[in-house]
């Protein structure tokens, strides 16, 4: 039985203060959502104090992104995945649609980062997903199945124990368009079976896949009554605790 995911990227949203606030605010409102596995990523700078505060409840702590290498050194401006897990995170989001687009992150670069996370201990949000161009041009299957076997490249099935994947066609995040509940199983029944084909049959069966892009309380529902989709990495609207914590509770 794969037990659920809600994960909530804040991105580059709020400050120290306004993360702890939100942090607290949602912290009792998910007390009892047993249901599922509960993920907030705040900003960089704001990890270490949304972690102390969240100590014992249910609500984990992941990082946005982590540096492609895995020891200290000369390299201005990252974070490595070991200072994560220093400052209490579980969790890192790597590959997300933003960090390729506006960063130019390849599936190589990004396959780094997981090994390195994976050393330092982290549970993997790993995001794949199709511009609407490659939509159109039919090729959303091959697009996500070559970042599948880009970012996943050498693991071991110990390794994918602690890889969960986010499917976010990047035409529906921040959009207000999301996929519908028939697109998103589609594809993420597509995953497992790339998945399966091209990596492990076994993990296939056990993987966590999530959905991501303008979820919504008004979607979350039917997202979540698809076969193979067991989650959602939510943006903007993680951003308010009563809201996000309306789509953690959606089995109520």
């Amino acid at each position: 039985m794969r037990k659920p995911v809600i994960a909530g990227n804040w991105k580059m949203y709020k400050t120290v203060g306004d993360s702890v606030a939100t942090a607290l605010a949602l912290k009792p409102l998910v007390a009892n959502a047993n249901h599922c596995e509960v993920v907030i990523a705040p900003v960089f700078t704001a990890l270490k104090s949304v972690a102390d505060r969240l100590e014992g409840s249910n609500i984990k702590v992941s990082g946005q992104d982590c540096a492609p290498v895995g020891e200290e050194g000369a390299h201005t401006g990252e974070v490595a995945a070991f200072m994560l897990r220093d400052v209490g995170a579980t969790y890192v989001i790597l590959g997300h649609s933003e960090r390729r687009q506006f960063y130019a992150e390849t599936d190589q670069l990004i396959q780094l980062k997981v090994q390195a996370a994976l050393t330092a201990g982290l549970q993997i949000i790993l995001c794949v997903g199709e511009s609407l161009e490659q939509r159109q041009r039919g090729i959303e299957v091959q697009v996500v199945a070559t970042q599948l076997r880009g970012g996943l490249a050498g693991l071991t099935a110990s390794d994918l124990d602690r890889i969960i994947v986010a499917y976010e066609p990047i035409w529906a995040i921040g959009t207000g368009t999301a996929a519908s509940p028939e697109q998103a199983q589609e594809m993420h029944g597509l995953i497992r079976r790339a998945f399966s084909e091209k990596i492990s049959e076994t993990g296939a069966a056990a993987l966590r896949i999530l959905y991501g892009g303008s979820v919504k309380t008004d979607n979350i529902r039917a997202l979540m009554s698809q076969p193979d989709i067991d989650g959602v990495l939510v943006g903007g609207a993680s951003l308010k605790p009563e809201g996000f914590a309306e789509i953690v509770n959606y089995n109520r």
